[in-house]
């Protein structure tokens, strides 16, 4: 009897004693886990579900949580930025043996539901609690801080990106060296613009 059950948006046919690879779910090693999302059960009495076969599950020993192989994404925009990038990825992955292929009775079963990594409520809160610290830095930055519209070429939008990066005060940029202004054009973008606006001098004058 076989199965083919749906996970981490892949399809994989199955039978009892198959080891396979998915995409990371929540569960430690030694964890026996349940996918309910069959598709289809194979054998003596085959089943093709609408789309899911009613009360069939693969239940599955998890046996460790791996990594797969390391892939390189290289970019490189020649004419228009002249910019070149190598980032590398490992998928997180989870190895298990399946263990049983239920016809009916998955809900009456008593194994715990095989759940995505991703869709975890530690992960789920990430988000939300990310532009949260984000907003109060922010407006923490924002507090008591001088108006560096007053430079010359800072608008709204560039005042902002400046105080996400901890730049709040005329005297933190009447203090910048030669190695800051570098290192403050790389980080925001500002490709030369510091020096040739002469933020430091201003700067000086306004403190």
């Amino acid at each position: 009897m076989f199965a083919v059950l749906k996970t981490g948006g892949k399809q994989y046919k199955v039978q009892s004693g198959d080891v396979l690879r998915v995409e990371k779910l929540a569960a430690a090693a030694g964890e026996k886990v349940q996918f309910n999302d069959v598709l289809m059960l194979g054998g003596d009495a085959p089943a093709v579900g609408e789309p899911l076969v009613a009360g069939a599950a693969v239940q599955a020993e998890v046996i460790d949580q791996i990594k797969g192989e390391k892939t390189i994404n290289f970019v490189k925009r020649r004419r228009k930025h002249s910019s070149k990038r190598t980032k590398g990825h490992r998928q997180q992955l989870t190895l298990l043996r399946v263990t049983d292929i239920l016809a009916d009775g998955a809900d009456k079963s008593g194994v715990k539901a095989a759940i995505g990594a991703a869709s975890g409520p530690k992960d789920a809160a990430a988000p939300a609690a990310k532009p949260a610290q984000k907003a109060a830095a922010k407006s923490a930055a924002a507090a008591g801080a001088d108006d560096l519209k007053k430079l010359s070429g800072v608008g709204p939008a560039l005042e902002k990106k400046l105080h996400e990066a901890g730049v709040t005060t005329f005297a933190q940029i009447a203090a910048w060296t030669d190695t800051d202004i570098a290192e403050m054009d790389e980080k925001l973008s500002f490709k030369g613009r510091i020096e040739r606006e002469g933020w430091v001098a201003q700067a000086k004058d306004l403190a």
